[in-house]
């Protein structure tokens, strides 16, 4: 049985003077005649085709896009016997759909050789690629195929700005002054080639479907681990039903679950002991994937990438570690403890952020603890503030005071007021003690823990049901389970 054949040929980099005769009579030979894309300069030789363009804004994934693609096209290759199939530049280069068909058992496949992009990119660049041993790296693959290597690269496929953000995001080692050439529209009366840096890779050019990248050498390999948790993230977020339902606002109480597991990971570790490291880096790869998460969402929403995140944060640290970076005899050039550059970064933060307050800018979601301390440290910036513990103590006991005025009255909101100030009078003690109330009051509660979950046994063990227990027996056995905490001490 014959089999349906499809014959691929390419059109080359650029305009119609690149495209082979053999291509030419092939076109005019085959009526049946479909583009993978009509978005290229010489797409208007193949009259009367199909293009696929549209698979491209309707499908989620490159993948996808390729799959169907292949389909139709055995489909319209069984339903007529023979069609063209015509790529931009060489269809044995970095034509996906191509590679698919070679190992496709239901057609006959003829692929015709043709000019690709690489000869104008080598030509533009003055580069013999084997005596220079550049590697041809796809774009949409760049962290994963890039890794390990530092350079020479073409980089294909870099039809958009936010491929050019993750392909900078890859190479997390960086210096940034790295030299880049972005080559785009090659062989076209529009062809630009640009000279860059790495650190200015994705805000130099607008990217566009013949856009590619060369890169000399890299300061240091590129990394493929922070690339592959954000190429899965995509993925998750494409793929996964409950990935695609989720929102910056659902989100939320993961990311403030695992900011707390991260919490309770840093208190179990112990120095003399590097399993304890083992639960520290699973909860930090999870809070990390919140962060990709959020990412990946503002990415699909055409907002922001994971590239801007990162990129944000490094200029942020230049900025505000001035006794670092800026020059000497710079403003805020010279800290030698820490107390200077945390009143330094405090400076700097409220230039930035334009405020009039010192109660600017402090997070109102924190826990509550937490959030009284912040703003009884940022208050005593200013001199708003006891010289010392001993003018903080006595607010303790006349709130107290206030307080049991209030529950005896019956004033509900009274009572709420006063032990809201008797707690913020305790975190003012705290602050002056540098004892940080939030790990005080759960360090407590712990101890509370587990003296209560001795009690329970110690009931188990006599007998006594604590539910119906008086509560001088309660106390007693509260007593013995302090004294045997303090004898296992």
């Amino acid at each position: 049985m014959t089999l349906p054949r499809i014959v691929v040929v390419g059109l080359g980099p650029a305009g119609a003077e690149y495209v082979t005769e053999h291509t030419i009579a092939e076109i005019a030979r085959i009526p049946n005649r479909y583009l993978r894309t009509a978005r290229h300069p010489s797409a208007k030789l193949v009259t009367s085709a199909i293009s696929f363009d549209e698979i491209y804004e309707a499908a989620d994934t490159f993948d996808d896009v390729y799959d169907t693609i292949v389909d139709r096209l055995v489909g319209a290759a069984t339903l007529h016997g023979e069609i063209l199939y015509a790529v931009p530049g060489s269809p044995l280069v970095l034509e996906r759909t191509v590679r698919m068909m070679m190992t496709d058992h239901r057609i006959d496949l003829v692929v015709h050789p043709a000019m690709s992009f690489l000869d104008l990119a080598y030509a533009r660049l003055g580069v013999d690629p084997v005596e220079a041993a550049v590697t041809l790296i796809d774009g949409h693959s760049f962290a994963i195929a890039a890794a390990g290597i530092t350079g020479p690269m073409l980089v294909a496929h870099a039809h958009a700005d936010w491929v050019l953000s993750e392909i900078k995001l890859a190479a997390e080692g960086a210096t940034g002054d790295e030299p880049v050439t972005i080559l785009a529209r090659l062989g076209t009366p529009d062809e630009t080639i640009t000279h860059t840096t790495w650190a200015e890779l994705d805000r130099s050019v607008a990217a566009d479907h013949l856009t590619c990248l060369y890169i000399p050498g890299l300061a240091t390999p590129v990394a493929a681990e922070t690339a592959r948790l954000h190429q899965l993230t995509r993925l998750l977020r494409e793929k996964c039903p409950w990935d695609q339902k989720q929102t910056h606002a659902s989100l939320v109480r993961y990311l403030i679950e695992e900011t707390y597991e991260v919490v309770d990971a840093l208190q179990a570790l112990d120095p003399n002991d590097l399993a304890t490291d083992e639960a520290l880096v699973e909860e930090l790869g999870d809070l990390l994937y919140q962060i990709e998460f959020h990412a990946a969402i503002a990415e699909q929403q055409g907002r922001f990438t994971m590239a801007d995140v990162a990129q944000g944060v490094h200029d942020k640290l230049v900025r505000r570690h001035p006794h670092v970076f800026a020059p000497e005899g710079t403003s805020l050039a010279v800290a030698d403890d820490a107390e200077t550059v945390k009143a330094n970064w405090d400076e700097i933060k409220k230039v930035e952020k334009g405020r009039t307050s010192a109660l600017d800018g402090i997070a109102q979601s924190q826990p509550a603890l937490a959030h009284a301390d912040a703003v009884q440290t940022r208050a005593a910036t200013v001199g708003f503030d006891w010289p010392d513990v001993d003018g903080a103590l006595p607010k303790i006991a006349e709130e107290v005071g206030e307080l049991r005025v209030a529950a005896a009255a019956g004033d509900a909101a009274a009572t709420r007021d006063e032990l809201g100030d008797l707690l913020f009078a305790v975190v003012n003690v705290a602050r002056h003690l540098q004892v940080e109330p939030e790990t005080a009051l759960r360090a407590a509660t712990r101890k509370f823990q587990r003296r209560f979950e001795n009690v329970e046994v110690l009931a188990r063990e006599r007998g006594i049901d604590m539910s119906a227990a008086s509560l001088t027996a309660l106390d007693e056995l509260w007593e013995l389970a302090k004294a045997d905490e303090r004898a296992g001490d």
